[in-house]
């Protein structure tokens, strides 16, 4: 997966072999915002101009922005699942959190 960030928002990167151009979308937030560009500085030029774009009109509507986060993260996992995080955790000297926090760190900067 390719992808840009600026602002603090990511977006996904993809080539359309088809009308041969890179696309992409903001990722993480409820609105769809799109952009694309024939080579890697109109695109990484069209991404920039979409988030500050994004966020004017967000401001001009009186509408707050979504945020790619919240630092929030509630999930639901089977019983034996959290009892080995907890071990896991409790094992490397963490507290739960610290350790999930780590963990989903490291997943997230190698993704498959």
């Amino acid at each position: 997966m390719n992808s840009m960030s600026y602002k603090g928002y990511a977006a996904r990167i993809e080539y359309d072999n088809e009308d041969h151009i890179f696309t992409g979308r903001i990722a993480g937030i409820r609105d769809v915002v799109g952009f694309h560009g024939t080579s890697v500085a109109e695109l990484e030029l069209a991404f920039h101009e979409s988030v500050d774009d994004y966020l004017d009109a967000c401001k001009k509507i009186g509408q707050s922005p979504n945020k790619p986060a919240s630092g929030k993260l509630m999930l639901r996992v089977p019983p034996e699942v959290h009892s080995a995080a907890l071990v896991a955790a409790q094992m490397s000297g963490l507290s739960l959190n610290q350790w999930a926090t780590e963990t989903i760190q490291r997943a997230a900067q190698h993704p498959h």
